[in-house]
């Protein structure tokens, strides 16, 4: 009897936990109040390929950040849908851009 009690407690703790869970959220960076939410991962290697170049290009790359990705406020909750060494596609799970699915950058993701 004990040790159903006890494995009746770890399983409400674990369902618990599971239901609460550990969420991400958006994390801005030198003092923005805002992420950049890229269409997709190509479009984000794309543009920062063109920043790097300097001159035309990386004016070009800043226009193109400016067009492509959406502006998320920093804080916001999202899910991961999948990760790489580069980044994560993510889902906006609250805000202006709920529902919104995306690539940041990897550094542009962090624990609630």
């Amino acid at each position: 009897m004990r040790i159903s009690t006890l494995i009746f407690c770890a399983l409400a703790l674990g369902i618990a936990l599971a239901i609460s869970g550990c969420g991400h959220k958006l994390v801005a960076h030198n003092g923005e109040s805002t992420v950049a939410v890229y269409p997709d991962e190509d479009t984000f290697v794309k543009l920062m390929d063109l920043k790097k170049q300097g001159g035309v290009g990386g004016m070009i790359g800043g226009l193109g950040e400016g067009l492509a990705a959406k502006q998320v406020d920093n804080n916001t909750p999202v899910k991961i849908l999948r990760s790489d060494d580069r980044g994560s596609q993510i889902e906006v799970l609250d805000g202006a851009f709920k529902g919104t699915t995306g690539f940041v950058p990897k550094d542009s993701v962090g624990l609630n």
